[in-house]
Protein backbone atom coordinates (compact mmCIF):
# COMPACT_ATOMS: atom_id res chain seq x y z
CA UNK A 1 0.00 0.00 0.00
CA UNK A 2 1.24 3.75 -0.69
CA UNK A 3 0.05 6.72 0.56
CA UNK A 4 0.85 10.57 -0.98
CA UNK A 5 0.88 13.49 1.37
CA UNK A 6 0.17 16.28 -0.26
CA UNK A 7 1.24 19.77 1.41
CA UNK A 8 -0.92 22.05 0.59
CA UNK A 9 1.27 25.64 1.97
CA UNK A 10 2.55 27.86 -0.46
CA UNK A 11 5.04 28.56 1.90
CA UNK A 12 8.67 26.59 0.75
CA UNK A 13 9.15 25.98 4.94
CA UNK A 14 6.07 25.76 6.20
CA UNK A 15 4.38 24.51 9.30
CA UNK A 16 2.08 22.05 7.25
CA UNK A 17 5.62 20.76 5.59
CA UNK A 18 6.74 20.04 9.42
CA UNK A 19 3.38 18.34 10.48
CA UNK A 20 3.41 16.15 6.97
CA UNK A 21 6.82 15.03 7.87
CA UNK A 22 5.21 13.80 11.36
CA UNK A 23 2.45 12.21 10.00
CA UNK A 24 5.13 10.72 7.07
CA UNK A 25 6.91 9.24 10.24
CA UNK A 26 3.45 7.61 11.69
CA UNK A 27 2.65 6.06 8.14
CA UNK A 28 6.11 4.63 8.34
CA UNK A 29 4.80 2.07 10.99
CA UNK A 30 2.53 0.55 9.43
CA UNK A 31 3.85 -2.72 7.98
CA UNK A 32 3.57 -2.97 4.29
CA UNK A 33 2.84 1.06 3.97
CA UNK A 34 4.71 3.38 1.68
CA UNK A 35 4.63 7.08 1.37
CA UNK A 36 5.77 10.21 -1.09
CA UNK A 37 4.65 13.55 -0.85
CA UNK A 38 4.05 16.72 -2.72
CA UNK A 39 5.17 19.84 -1.22
CA UNK A 40 3.07 22.64 -2.81
CA UNK A 41 5.23 25.06 -1.38
CA UNK A 42 8.58 23.55 -2.97
CA UNK A 43 7.41 22.08 -6.11
CA UNK A 44 4.26 24.53 -6.91
CA UNK A 45 1.89 23.80 -10.07
CA UNK A 46 1.09 26.32 -12.82
CA UNK A 47 -2.32 27.66 -12.08
CA UNK A 48 -5.17 25.83 -14.24
CA UNK A 49 -5.93 26.99 -17.76
CA UNK A 50 -7.63 25.22 -21.23
CA UNK A 51 -3.96 24.37 -21.84
CA UNK A 52 -4.12 21.39 -20.07
CA UNK A 53 -6.30 19.55 -22.52
CA UNK A 54 -3.68 20.35 -25.03
CA UNK A 55 -0.91 19.14 -23.13
CA UNK A 56 0.66 22.48 -23.35
CA UNK A 57 4.44 23.11 -22.33
CA UNK A 58 3.89 24.44 -18.59
CA UNK A 59 1.84 20.93 -18.04
CA UNK A 60 4.86 18.65 -19.52
CA UNK A 61 5.54 17.45 -15.54
CA UNK A 62 1.83 16.53 -15.43
CA UNK A 63 2.10 12.98 -16.48
CA UNK A 64 5.22 11.84 -13.66
CA UNK A 65 2.90 13.22 -11.23
CA UNK A 66 -0.18 11.47 -12.29
CA UNK A 67 1.94 8.63 -12.03
CA UNK A 68 2.92 8.75 -8.39
CA UNK A 69 -1.02 9.55 -7.86
CA UNK A 70 -2.11 6.20 -9.65
CA UNK A 71 0.48 4.72 -7.65
CA UNK A 72 -1.46 5.56 -4.57
CA UNK A 73 -4.00 3.63 -2.19
CA UNK A 74 -4.80 6.30 -0.18
CA UNK A 75 -3.88 10.30 -0.01
CA UNK A 76 -3.16 12.89 3.37
CA UNK A 77 -4.25 16.49 2.33
CA UNK A 78 -2.49 19.23 4.39
CA UNK A 79 -4.31 22.37 4.14
CA UNK A 80 -3.61 25.62 6.39
CA UNK A 81 -5.97 27.93 7.42
CA UNK A 82 -5.58 31.15 5.52
CA UNK A 83 -8.14 33.78 6.62
CA UNK A 84 -10.43 30.96 7.00
CA UNK A 85 -9.63 29.31 3.69
CA UNK A 86 -7.92 26.43 2.09
CA UNK A 87 -4.59 27.95 0.60
CA UNK A 88 -4.90 28.82 -3.38
CA UNK A 89 -2.60 25.91 -4.33
CA UNK A 90 -4.32 23.32 -2.71
CA UNK A 91 -7.43 24.08 -4.67
CA UNK A 92 -5.29 24.57 -7.96
CA UNK A 93 -4.19 20.89 -7.16
CA UNK A 94 -7.56 19.64 -6.76
CA UNK A 95 -8.84 21.24 -10.01
CA UNK A 96 -6.54 19.27 -12.15
CA UNK A 97 -8.22 15.81 -11.79
CA UNK A 98 -11.44 15.18 -13.22
CA UNK A 99 -13.85 11.75 -13.29
CA UNK A 100 -11.89 8.78 -13.77
CA UNK A 101 -8.74 10.50 -12.61
CA UNK A 102 -6.01 9.16 -9.95
CA UNK A 103 -7.90 10.63 -7.37
CA UNK A 104 -11.01 8.75 -8.45
CA UNK A 105 -12.79 6.61 -5.51
CA UNK A 106 -9.45 6.57 -3.32
CA UNK A 107 -10.12 8.11 0.36
CA UNK A 108 -8.42 10.91 1.72
CA UNK A 109 -7.67 12.36 5.15
CA UNK A 110 -8.14 15.51 5.55
CA UNK A 111 -5.87 17.64 8.21
CA UNK A 112 -5.61 21.61 9.15
CA UNK A 113 -2.78 23.59 10.35
CA UNK A 114 -3.17 26.45 12.34
CA UNK A 115 -1.03 28.75 14.33
CA UNK A 116 -4.02 29.17 17.16
CA UNK A 117 -7.35 26.85 17.67
CA UNK A 118 -8.56 27.43 14.12
CA UNK A 119 -8.78 24.75 11.74
CA UNK A 120 -12.16 24.30 11.22
CA UNK A 121 -13.11 26.38 8.31
CA UNK A 122 -10.62 24.31 6.44
CA UNK A 123 -12.34 21.09 6.90
CA UNK A 124 -15.70 22.30 6.20
CA UNK A 125 -14.03 23.89 2.79
CA UNK A 126 -12.73 20.62 1.90
CA UNK A 127 -15.33 18.15 2.31
CA UNK A 128 -17.88 20.42 0.78
CA UNK A 129 -15.96 21.76 -2.84
CA UNK A 130 -13.70 20.23 -3.60
CA UNK A 131 -14.30 16.32 -4.43
CA UNK A 132 -17.43 16.07 -7.25
CA UNK A 133 -15.49 15.60 -9.87
CA UNK A 134 -13.00 13.79 -9.43
CA UNK A 135 -14.90 11.51 -6.99
CA UNK A 136 -11.94 11.66 -3.80
CA UNK A 137 -13.39 10.08 -0.80
CA UNK A 138 -12.64 12.29 2.41
CA UNK A 139 -12.72 10.41 5.61
CA UNK A 140 -15.45 11.14 8.03
CA UNK A 141 -12.61 11.32 10.46
CA UNK A 142 -9.94 14.30 10.04
CA UNK A 143 -7.21 16.18 11.64
CA UNK A 144 -6.64 19.46 13.13
CA UNK A 145 -3.07 20.90 14.03
CA UNK A 146 -3.93 23.63 16.30
CA UNK A 147 -0.80 25.96 18.04
CA UNK A 148 1.81 24.03 15.10
CA UNK A 149 4.33 25.79 16.80
CA UNK A 150 3.71 23.59 19.68
CA UNK A 151 3.38 20.47 18.22
CA UNK A 152 5.43 18.28 15.19
CA UNK A 153 8.87 19.53 16.09
CA UNK A 154 12.49 17.62 15.21
CA UNK A 155 13.21 18.43 19.07
CA UNK A 156 10.61 17.14 20.71
CA UNK A 157 11.55 19.32 23.79
CA UNK A 158 10.39 22.52 21.97
CA UNK A 159 6.88 20.83 21.92
CA UNK A 160 3.69 21.02 24.26
CA UNK A 161 3.73 17.27 25.79
CA UNK A 162 0.41 17.60 26.30
CA UNK A 163 -0.84 18.81 22.42
CA UNK A 164 1.32 16.87 21.13
CA UNK A 165 0.17 13.56 23.06
CA UNK A 166 -3.56 14.85 22.09
CA UNK A 167 -1.96 14.78 18.30
CA UNK A 168 -0.44 11.96 18.35
CA UNK A 169 -3.26 9.65 19.87
CA UNK A 170 -5.17 11.38 17.18
CA UNK A 171 -3.02 10.45 14.01
CA UNK A 172 -2.52 6.74 15.03
CA UNK A 173 -6.00 6.28 14.89
CA UNK A 174 -6.81 8.13 11.70
CA UNK A 175 -3.88 6.77 9.78
CA UNK A 176 -5.45 3.21 10.63
CA UNK A 177 -8.28 4.17 9.86
CA UNK A 178 -7.28 6.04 6.40
CA UNK A 179 -5.52 2.29 5.64
CA UNK A 180 -8.59 0.39 6.35
CA UNK A 181 -10.40 2.48 4.07
CA UNK A 182 -7.55 2.24 1.69
CA UNK A 183 -8.18 -1.21 1.67
CA UNK A 184 -11.57 -1.89 1.32
CA UNK A 185 -11.92 0.74 -1.50
CA UNK A 186 -9.29 -0.96 -3.26
CA UNK A 187 -11.98 -3.71 -3.57
CA UNK A 188 -14.41 -1.38 -4.67
CA UNK A 189 -12.38 0.23 -7.70
CA UNK A 190 -12.20 -3.07 -8.22
CA UNK A 191 -15.39 -4.08 -9.60
CA UNK A 192 -17.31 -3.12 -12.64
CA UNK A 193 -19.67 -0.37 -11.61
CA UNK A 194 -18.03 2.75 -11.93
CA UNK A 195 -18.68 4.15 -15.09
CA UNK A 196 -17.15 7.61 -15.56
CA UNK A 197 -18.01 7.90 -19.08
CA UNK A 198 -21.62 8.01 -18.70
CA UNK A 199 -21.95 9.95 -15.65
CA UNK A 200 -18.87 11.97 -15.82
CA UNK A 201 -19.56 14.82 -13.41
CA UNK A 202 -21.00 14.79 -10.00
CA UNK A 203 -24.37 16.57 -9.43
Amino acid sequence: MRIGIIVGSHRKDSQSAKVGRYLASVIERRRGVSHWTLDLGKTPLPLWDEALFSQGEQWSGLPALKAQLDSSDAFVMIAPEWHGMVPAALKNFLLLWGAGSALSHKPALPCAVSASAGGAYVIAELRMSSYKNNRLCWLPENLIARRVKAICNEDAAVDDAALQAEFSARSEYAIDLLVAYANALRDVRALDIIDHETFMNGL
